[in-house]
């Protein structure tokens, strides 16, 4: 390796085979330096028994541009906060209260001067007033909160401030009042819907888990007459198994927080493990739900119904559609989101720094992934999943069972089993023609493939042939590391330059649209609790007769509870932080990331990947002008890393 190699490694990226003798001397020096700097640490709080960092490095802290679209968003809640403080029923006579009617003017003050100082510096900006802006960002920004781990626990303290006490709202107009500044999502005005309930299976937070059946389990005892009495009687239900058109949400993994109520301000708080049946009807395209069992066991759990709003049947029918809904924000939140792309890419952070030297292409190439990953994986585990913390509060089950479902559920990750096209066809739902609105799926294939296409090409530029995969002993450390240190599941050595691009593939998916499909989702559908909330209120029915509004309404949580959801998974769900195939340095003036020629040559592998981006985005928007908006996997709105 040359002086200028090592001064600039991503100018000139090496394979270890292929460097010099003192190249290869250096890259152990600098690679025993990042192992002392990115420590595996398998203990940490909350989340005991996960591969993570023992800390988080100074480089992996938030660039400025980060925290000012943290700040903008938290300061934008907490304005909503606090006139609703002023204005709501709760909160009458407090508009003489001038301690709130000074902070509210606080806000707003600092909110203008944040949207103010974000105009001045875009991410892109070249200038020489850096410390001028670190100052006023300072001031204007981390002033509400030095970290997103503070700005967390200040909605927490307002939230408690709000409302002493646990009391359910009495109308859905309550829940509504909580959007004072805030647009009120639209979800509010249809989620009561059958439609609505069934797009969230196949375009909502959680599209991982409906799987297509061809016999029913054991478990849900529907019989053919049931069945054709939701679907018609010129249907049956052994034809719509045949003819693939019956689907399947088995939440039985909630069966461990199901088994013990969790507790909040001293009311009983529930997860449920239900399982719900869907199917397309003859002649259509369009799930429709047909069955729900609120539990596992049918001995317990009867069938519930579609019923029409208002009808003798139809609250209970609502009742257990609010069931299937706490079990899917549990699923989502724990589960999907959190164990799935979270935890899993924290293992893949912390073994590229250690085990791939910062010369090697594939360091490279992942480390823009990689960015802030460390640093919000640290924040979420002292700040949402602890004693005390949001999931503790609005989730159902005690927060030691809600960390060990979250753990068990990460070391249980398959990786190779996980791949997208893989997961598609073993879920029974990779057909389009047996399953024809599935907008994750469709979008999500797309973006696979230009990621793919883009580490194709990538991995060409590299590496030869197989023997060079082979012969590259960093990667092959990176690997072990990963089985060994990571402990990801069914992860293995890698021999060949197809098994590398679809690892490699599988990484950037994750780090960037499967995040993206399971993390943006929240704002506009998960913010209003009625339409899905982390726990229920009260126990499931026992039977679909004899259910009315009041024991409906009793099902949501506390208004507070409602607030702080609002708040945590607005926050979430609003951080668009650096899209996919913008790539750049996490460092100020935030300049193009890949250097090397063969990379960032016009028409070469970038300037397609970009180009692939921007062909997949116009698909997107045509579709989404034909059928409902499903804008989670526009590839401008996909951050290129887990940074929030």
């Amino acid at each position: 390796m040359s002086i200028t190699a090592r001064l600039f490694p991503r100018l000139h990226p090496t394979l270890p085979q292929n460097d010099s003798p003192a190249g290869r001397r250096q890259r152990q020096k600098q690679l025993q330096e990042s192992r002392q700097t990115y420590r595996w640490n398998d203990a940490v709080p909350n989340v005991v028994g996960v591969p993570m960092a023992a800390e988080v490095p100074t480089a992996d802290e938030p660039s400025l541009p980060w925290l000012l679209l943290v700040a903008e968003t938290g300061l934008k809640l907490a304005e909503n906060f606090l006139v609703v403080k002023l204005e709501g029923d709760r909160g009458k006579g407090l508009i003489e209260d001038a301690s709130v009617v000074r902070k509210l003017a606080e806000v707003r003050a600092r909110l203008a001067a944040t949207q103010s100082l974000k105009a001045a510096h875009p991410d892109a900006a070249q200038t020489d007033l850096l410390h001028e802006l670190a100052s006023a960002a300072k001031h204007v920004a981390l002033q509400h909160g030095d970290s997103f781990e503070e700005l967390l626990a200040d909605f927490k303290a307002m939230v408690a401030e709000f409302e002493q006490g646990a009391t359910q709202g009495n109308t859905l107009a309550d829940y509504e009042a909580l959007f004072k500044t805030l647009p009120l999502p639209t979800i509010a005005g249809d989620f009561m819907d059958d439609a609505s309930f069934a797009r969230y299976r196949i375009a909502g937070p959680n599209p991982m888990l409906i799987r297509g059946i061809n016999a029913l389990p054991a478990t849900l005892p529907l019989s053919d007459a049931q069945y054709r009495a939701v679907m018609g009687a010129d249907d049956s239900l052994a034809a719509a198994l045949a003819e693939h058109r019956v689907y399947l949400l088995d939440y039985r993994e909630l069966e461990f927080l199901a088994a013990v109520p969790g507790e909040t301000a001293g009311a009983t708080k529930r997860v449920f493990a239900p399982i719900a049946l869907f199917a397309i009807p003859k002649g259509a395209s369009r799930l429709v739900p047909v069955a729900i069992q609120c539990g596992q066991d049918p001995a317990k759990h009867p069938l519930f119904f579609p019923a029409a709003q208002g009808s003798a049947l139809g609250w209970g029918w609502q009742i257990a559609k609010t069931v299937v809904q706490v079990a899917e924000c549990n699923y989502h939140e724990l589960f999907v989101h959190l164990a799935r792309t979270h935890l899993v890419l924290e293992a893949f952070a912390v073994a590229t720094h250690r085990s791939l030297a910062e010369a090697h292409p594939i360091n490279i190439l992942l480390v823009p992934h990689c960015i802030g990953t460390l640093f919000i994986n640290n924040a979420a585990g002292k700040s949402l999943i602890s004693s005390g913390s949001p999931i503790d509060d609005f989730f159902g089950a005690p927060i030691a069972r809600s960390q060990q479902a979250a753990v068990s559920d990460r070391l249980a990750y398959d990786f190779y089993a996980n791949m997208l096209p893989t997961d598609l066809a073993a879920r029974r739902v990779d057909d389009p023609a047996r399953l024809p609105d599935y907008p994750y799926r469709d979008d999500a294939l797309l973006v696979w493939a230009a990621i793919k296409g883009w580490i194709q090409d990538y991995v060409g530029v590299y590496y030869a042939d197989d023997a060079a995969v082979t012969g590259d002993g960093e990667l092959a450390d990176w690997a072990a590391s990963l089985i060994a240190d990571g402990k990801i599941k069914g992860f293995a050595p890698i021999a060949t330059r197809a098994q590398l691009v679809e690892v490699l593939t599988m990484v950037v998916f994750i780090a960037t649209a499967q995040h993206s499909a399971v993390n943006f989702p929240q704002k506009p559908l998960m913010t209003y609790a009625p339409a899905i909330t982390g726990a229920g209120w009260q126990d499931a029915p026992a039977a679909q007769q004899g259910q009315d509004e009041r024991q409906w309404l009793a099902m949501f949580p506390p208004t507070n509870l409602a607030l702080e959801q609002l708040n945590v998974l607005y926050l979430l769900g609003s951080v668009h932080f650096r899209a996919l195939g913008d790539y750049r340095s996490n460092h100020f003036p935030y300049l193009p990331w890949f250097e090397d020629h063969a990379i960032v040559k016009s028409g070469g592998p970038l300037d397609r990947f970009q180009q692939s981006l921007r062909e997949v985005q116009a698909t997107i928007e045509a579709r989404n002008a034909e059928r409902t908006p499903y804008p989670f996997l526009l590839p401008n709105g996909i951050p290129n890393s887990i940074n929030i």
